[in-house]
């Protein structure tokens, strides 16, 4: 197993492949720039934003998924508003868990009575912090 996030596995076998690709994290933080006449202005650190991961995933039945199962379920988690904690090997990234903030569907082949052959779901997820 490469890791998972909530019910959704990331494996690669022999009779199955669910991984991601194009794995992009970003870290910002916050700042207020307070105005000084006559002067530059006097920047104070607030914090650190909350990161963001972005991550495209290739559905295919010829990889031993069922496309429109797993992108479904991504869609459900969002609209849900659940939070998980995403693991990637052993170790789970980020402070705490992390929602999904956006589901991205974009359908490749289609078979008749509309079975989803094939598709790619563009995912961003959000850090969510339970405690303060």
């Amino acid at each position: 197993m490469i890791g998972y996030f909530g019910k959704v596995k990331f494996v690669t076998n022999d009779k199955r492949i669910l991984t991601f690709q194009d794995f992009k994290r970003d870290s910002t933080v916050r700042s207020e720039k307070h105005a000084i006449i006559g002067k530059k202005p006097a920047k104070e650190f607030l914090g650190a934003e909350l990161d963001t991961i972005s991550f495209t995933i290739q559905l295919s039945a010829a990889h031993g998924v069922k496309p429109r199962e797993e992108a479904e379920k991504w869609l459900r988690m969002s609209r849900a508003g659940l939070a998980f904690p995403l693991v990637i090997g052993t170790r789970a990234l980020g402070m705490d868990k992390w929602t999904v903030e956006s589901v991205s569907q974009a359908w490749d082949v289609v078979f008749n009575r509309g079975e989803l052959y094939s598709c790619k779901v563009d995912i961003t997820l959000e850090e969510y912090i339970e405690e303060l």
